[in-house]
């Protein structure tokens, strides 16, 4: 089976690297590049740390991110920890299930700042702790071409980290005409697998929202995948 992780960089980069650490033969593809963003950066007086959901808000967030040096980040995950430690950032909570997870898991009172890309998922706060957004990058779309014999090969699994990514990814498989039957999709979760649409040969989502589980559950399915015969020549 073609395993093949569609992310922008440096996300693609640090894919590639554990999943070939896990013994996986895995190609990338940047189906998207971030860009930042101009923001404003609101009194940093008003906020008691920042809630951070990729690492990508680090690396984007410019000269505003001096402002707020003394305000504990709370990440959703160890790479966003480490971009926030490299930044000279101190580290409050490192999640493992979602940024929402991180959240439930504050005490309040507590105000905080989220610095989020223009894709985002919505969160609710529980009682006593609140946060406002502002926006500091972007997800920009780019072509599939390069990627598309190996897509109709009849045996390629494509991991989708982003819903953004996988519409995207969706509506460039049609416009190059390719067979959705002969493409498998593993998503980072649910609302990913949703956003991809119909019509795939099949869809899996991960048992939880991180990576380690994603390449788990793509490492089952290519040994699995023997089992499973590929459509005939002249078969979408």
């Amino acid at each position: 089976m073609h395993l093949i992780a569609l992310r922008p960089q440096p996300g693609l980069a640090a894919t590639l690297e554990k999943a070939r650490a896990a013994g996986l033969a895995i190609a990338g593809h940047a189906l998207s590049e971030i860009r930042a963003l101009p923001w404003d950066c609101p009194d940093p007086a008003a906020f008691d740390g920042l809630l951070i959901g990729s690492a990508n808000a680090i690396l984007n967030g410019g000269a505003h991110l001096e402002r707020l040096k003394d305000k504990p980040v709370f990440a959703v995950g160890e790479a966003t920890a480490e971009a926030a430690r490299a930044a000279g950032l101190a580290v409050a909570m490192v999640g493992s299930g979602g940024l929402q997870g991180v959240l439930d898991a504050i005490s309040g009172p507590c105000h905080l700042l989220r610095i989020a890309g223009e894709e985002h998922v919505p969160l609710t706060p529980p009682e006593g702790v609140s946060f406002d957004t502002v926006i500091a990058y972007r997800n920009a779309m780019l072509p599939l071409d390069a990627a598309a014999i190996v897509l109709q090969s009849g045996s390629a699994l494509v991991l989708l980290h982003s819903a953004a990514t996988a519409r995207h990814f969706a509506a460039e498989c049609d416009r190059l005409g390719l067979y959705r039957a002969r493409i498998t999709l593993a998503a980072l979760g649910p609302r990913i697998a949703a956003a991809a649409g119909e019509g795939w040969r099949a869809v899996h989502t991960a048992s939880r929202p991180d990576e380690v589980a994603l390449l788990a559950l793509a490492s089952h399915l290519c040994q699995k995948s023997d089992a499973i015969p590929a459509p005939r020549a002249g078969q979408p």
